[in-house]
């Protein structure tokens, strides 16, 4: 076994990899940019080297660099993680020719796998199922609008070098075939420096099912079963788990067949992930193969009782792989969220800033938790906005099902938006909890899993009120020589009538104005026209109960001086922010006269110029941020005044873009 291995990764991956290293007596070594010099992964680490600055290529795209710091450091090998270079046949290589191990495959099953085109012929000759498509080597716009027309709508484009959703775009007709290649290619360029395509034949309604393969240096290759991962959000896997509801055991045993099939096609070494689409009715084809270790590796690690990094360093090591395929047993059931800074009521726009708050479950037999990041880190502009991720495990799907929904309640992220109550709502949908959920089922019904114009009910805000007078009574400034003095009583009372206390409470720049009148858990509140007597009112930081009227009622609540978190009794999460009683200014917008940028990042198409007439909805602008493109559109109809940003500018949060020409009569 390697005596210090050296992580090229950062974030939840390189923690993750420490962890197993540590527990083995394996020396970690970190590397880190500019932007995290004090970054979890960092301080977690035995050692860590800096390989310069904060954008990717700068850092953790730089081969040299990485190689450099193992051999100054000692190591005797480099655990890619996932991401930035593990799937690189160059680094592979690189890192051999150094004299270093690359915990992960060949470079030649890299590069066998790399291309989906090439990988597609491959399985082909191996008779592994394929979709019908196109992945030759022709690119020119017209030969591949004729093949699609061939194949048939609707398609799917796909970049020939990529994976994890990125630059794939569904055509439904020909007439917008041309203007979505072309943006396909970009993004394909920018991900991953290739702008080939593949087209593929759109199945409708299908799943995404995985199987995990193993190989050692001995020539043994087996699976350890599949991870179904349909859940997904304009191809962003959303959440993973195993066993998949749908397979029958036929199906399993059919389809980990073609797994192994198609590792051994390049004589696979390490861990690797053989990714299928699967019709409504079963028929299964062979879409990728992934030459890594997967973000959703855990389900598998809870459900087989094994550490699939530690597989990883043992066969790299020379070992033999710990289990034959009779050996290999499943038990239970585990799914895996992301918890991600995004804001999915504003199409999941990626967040970066301070976590003030980042509370977390507990781990436990049957929760674990794989975070990158600790309360009060950053989540930067330079990388993926992921927090953490959140795994649950219990002997069955419906008992998985409810740990997750106990887990994510326990969760709490201040600071930038997060997408907890979104995976909230996915983890009590009907269509997940019956298993019935196909890869584009989020996309057609994203308005069932966002809040949309919901508001809380008035029970939730008479709790949420009354959570926040009991937290200010209990941290009341009071005088511990005398804890009795009526001056330490927080109730509001004056001369000649009882007091009244105002809780403002706002959602989504709503104030709402809870009046109260009691103390210490007995209240009469009003809200609007509804009123509520509050009796036996018991709070203890994470649950209210109290009588709301004659019906009792408990809560999951947080309440401090600056915000309530609840969950009603549908178990619908509600952030409310507390305000000045007596002081309110609404936030507005911008104006509509303005295309601001929503965040920092790079502008890749400007689509209008001054004295252009636009209409509402019109795309202006295409800027990449955090490893996607965000279309800008007009926020009315009217005339183009300015345009102050050009193709290839790196723009800061809220720069003006574009400026429109003033409405008459303004």
């Amino acid at each position: 076994m390697f005596d210090t291995i050296l992580i090229a990764n950062r974030g939840e991956i390189a923690c993750r990899v420490i962890r197993t290293c540590r527990r083995l007596g394996i020396r970690s070594v970190a590397v880190f940019s500019e932007a995290d010099a004090n970054a979890k992964h960092v301080r977690m680490a035995d050692a860590a080297w800096p390989i310069g600055g904060p954008r990717p290529a700068e850092s953790y795209l730089r081969s040299d660099a990485i190689i450099a710091a193992a051999k100054e450091a000692g190591a005797q090998a480099i655990h890619p993680g996932y991401g930035f270079l593990s799937e690189n046949a160059d680094f592979a290589r690189a890192c051999l020719e150094a004299g270093l191990v690359f915990i992960g495959p060949q470079p030649e099953s890299i590069e066998a796998m790399g291309s989906k085109a090439a990988a597609k012929t491959l399985m082909a000759r191996h008779g592994v199922p394929l979709v019908p498509g196109y992945h030759g080597d022709n690119q020119d716009g017209a030969f591949l609008a004729q093949q699609a027309r061939e194949i048939g709508y609707p398609l799917i484009l796909k970049p020939a070098a990529g994976g994890g959703g990125k630059g794939m775009h569904i055509v439904r007709s020909d007439a917008e075939f041309s203007e979505t290649l072309a943006r396909a290619q970009r993004e394909a360029q920018s991900a991953f420096g290739d702008a080939r395509m593949i087209l593929e034949r759109y199945l409708e309604h299908p799943r995404h099912i995985e199987f995990q393969v193993f190989g050692d240096s001995r020539g043994n290759v087996i699976h350890l079963d599949e991870r179904e991962c349909s859940a997904q959000r304009r191809y962003q896997k959303v959440l993973e788990e195993t066993p998949s509801p749908f397979l029958t055991p036929e199906r399993r045993e059919a389809m980990g067949a073609a797994a192994v099939a198609a590792a051994r096609a390049v004589n696979y070494v390490g861990a690797g992930t053989v990714e299928f689409i699967v019709g409504p009715e079963g028929d299964f084809h062979f879409m990728e193969m992934n030459t890594r270790l997967q973000v959703e590796h855990p389900v598998t690690e809870m459900t087989h009782g094994i550490d699939l990094v530690e597989w990883q360093l043992r066969i790299a090591a020379g070992e033999p792989l710990p289990l034959t395929q009779d050996q290999v047993r499943s038990h239970g059931h585990a799914i895996e969220v992301r918890l991600y800074a995004e804001d999915p009521e504003h199409g999941f726009l990626p967040g970066s800033g301070r976590l003030r708050r980042l509370h977390l479950p507990e781990p436990s037999r049957h929760v674990r938790v794989d975070g990158g990041v600790v309360e009060g880190d950053t989540v930067t502009i330079f990388y993926d906005p992921m927090i953490a991720k959140l795994i649950v495990w219990d002997a069955d799907r419906p008992q998985a099902l409810q740990r997750l929904r106990d887990a994510l309640a326990d969760c709490e992220i201040a600071g930038p938006k997060s997408n907890i109550a979104f995976l909230e709502r996915l983890g009590r949908h009907p269509a997940v909890v019956e298993g019935r959920i196909d890869t584009g089922y989020l996309d057609r019904h994203l308005d069932q899993f966002v809040a949309g114009d919901a508001r809380p009910a008035e029970r939730a805000l008479f709790a949420a009120a009354t959570a926040a007078l009991l937290h200010d009574e209990n941290h009341a400034a009071a005088d511990p020589a005398d804890p009795h003095s009526p001056w330490n009583i927080a109730d509001a009372w004056r001369i000649g009538h009882p007091g009244k206390r105002i809780v403002a409470l706002s959602w989504r720049e709503q104030r709402h104005e809870v009046e109260a009148w009691g103390h210490g858990g007995s209240y009469r509140l009003r809200h609007g026209g509804a009123a509520c007597e509050i009796r036996g009112a018991r709070f203890d930081g994470k649950h209210l109960s109290a009588h709301f009227d004659d019906e009792a009622s408990r809560f999951a609540v947080r309440a401090d001086h600056v915000h309530v978190l609840l969950h009603d009794e549908a178990g619908v999460r509600w952030h409310l922010d507390r305000t000045q009683a007596f002081a309110w200014e609404s936030g507005g917008s911008a104006g509509s006269n303005r295309v601001l940028a929503p965040m920092p990042g790079r502008i890749v198409l400007v689509k209008a110029k001054a004295g252009d007439p636009v209409r509402e909805g019109q795309e202006l602008l295409v800027m990449e941020a955090m490893k996607m493109e965000l279309a800008l559109k007009a926020p009315r109809d009217g005339t183009i005044e300015s345009v102050h940003a050009a193709q290839g500018d790196f723009v800061e949060a809220d720069s003006v873009l574009i400026a429109f020409s003033p409405e008459r009569g303004a």
